[in-house]
């Protein structure tokens, strides 16, 4: 990223709401939020391969891991506001299981993009299967939009629920139900 470039259409963007970018409190703005939206966006720029890095074990385990409530921030594409939420991950191994601080890792990775929740909960179940290629693989995120909250419709408390399911949660009901139970249930 450009980080002069992206500062100085900052600076645009202050002058254009009718502020001031030479008063003292937002003289180091535009640069900021520059060196913000890089690190929000930083996304793109990872590839999964190197970010696994191997943690991908021959393990004769066949029943469901869950890694649930992954605390995710992203930015929506439409009006670059952000959302933010929690991630709850499933998979049954097919003779293979990944490094457990993989999964939110990989979370991340899609999170940091300006993203659509429906999108980003996709690309994370479908990251995860062709990784694993396991019997079946579930993502569900629950987010608040941003978008909703301080802006349009001003819902301050409505939460956006996607799931993406492959494999054993799609097809079979029993399975989906028990991650689904799982995942709803809360520790005192």
């Amino acid at each position: 990223m450009d980080i002069e470039l992206v500062s100085k259409n900052v600076e645009t963007i202050l002058k254009q709401i009718g502020e001031d970018p030479n008063r003292e409190g937002l003289l180091k703005t535009p640069e900021r939020v520059a060196k913000a939206y890089e690190f929000l966006t930083s996304g793109y720029d990872v590839d999964i391969t190197k970010l696994v890095n191997g943690a991908v074990f021959e393990e004769k385990y066949d029943e469901m891991v869950i890694v649930k409530d992954i605390d995710f921030y992203s930015m929506c594409e439409h009006h670059m506001l952000p959302f933010y939420g929690k991630v709850h991950v499933a998979y049954v191994p097919n003779g293979k299981i990944i490094g457990l601080s993989k999964i939110p890792r990989i979370v991340d990775v899609f999170a940091r993009r300006l993203q659509v929740q429906e999108r980003m909960t996709k690309e994370i179940a479908d990251t995860l299967a062709e990784i694993l290629d396991p019997k079946g693989v579930a993502v569900v995120a629950e987010g608040y939009h941003m978008c909703m909250m301080m802006r349009g419709v001003q819902k301050q408390n409505s939460i956006t629920t996607t799931s993406a399911m492959h494999g054993l949660f799609r097809d079979n009901n029993r399975t989906r139900t028990e991650f689904l139970n799982l995942v709803a249930y809360k520790r005192i």
